[in-house]
């Protein structure tokens, strides 16, 4: 399953983070704890900055699991096509 390194890494330090870091967004990458940041925008930004297309978790620390999925930027998909109105 997609990201499940990075579910484990999340879950076993929810708790933690949760105290030392309320309120902030985590990026995790395998393993990597890649750093915790004040919105989901930065987070977001910083993880497509580092790891492009390839899969990351950014995730807030204190909110109740939500899960986002976007399988069109995921899948290299999503594009602008100018030939279509908005």
């Amino acid at each position: 399953m997609a990201l499940d390194q990075e579910k484990s890494v999340f879950d076993e330090h929810r708790e933690e983070w949760h105290q030392q870091y309320p309120g902030k967004f985590v990026v995790i990458k395998g393993d990597e704890v890649v750093g915790f940041f004040d919105t989901l925008d930065l987070a977001l930004s910083e993880g497509a900055k580092r790891f492009g297309l390839t899969p990351f978790m950014a995730r807030s620390v204190s909110e109740p699991d939500q899960e986002v999925s976007i399988p069109a930027m995921a899948l290299g998909v999503l594009r602008a096509d100018p030939t279509y109105a908005v």
